[in-house]
């Protein structure tokens, strides 16, 4: 899994944008909770969609962009959450032991 480090609210402009071109996942980790530890350990055990994006937030360090990411995307924070962006929008999203690469790409329609 090569993942994007998500660090600066500005970083949401430019993944609407890249959204428009593929898909982009965004995937929101507590370091401080073991559900999430379990569901990124599960993604990186797993292939990652093809010609797709992934970014991290560490959302304990950067609650802001977390914040941010909620406000711009119009869901509901949770921790762990995974949010497909696509076309702008957010179109797919899961939290907790709900994430898992297959659903992402079947129900997310990657």
């Amino acid at each position: 899994m090569n993942w994007i480090m998500l660090t600066e609210e500005s970083q949401l402009d430019q993944i609407k944008e890249q959204s428009t071109q593929q898909p982009v996942v965004i995937f929101k980790h507590s370091t401080r909770c073991s559900i999430s530890a379990m569901a990124k350990n599960r993604l990186e055990r797993e292939t990652p969609a093809a010609n797709t994006l992934f970014y991290y937030l560490d959302l304990i360090r950067y609650r802001s962009v977390s914040n941010k990411i909620a406000e711009n995307f119009h869901v509901h924070h949770e921790s762990p959450q995974i949010l497909l962006i696509k076309n702008g929008e957010c179109t797919y999203e899961e939290s907790h032991n709900g994430i898992n690469m297959a659903d992402i790409t079947t129900q997310g329609g990657i």
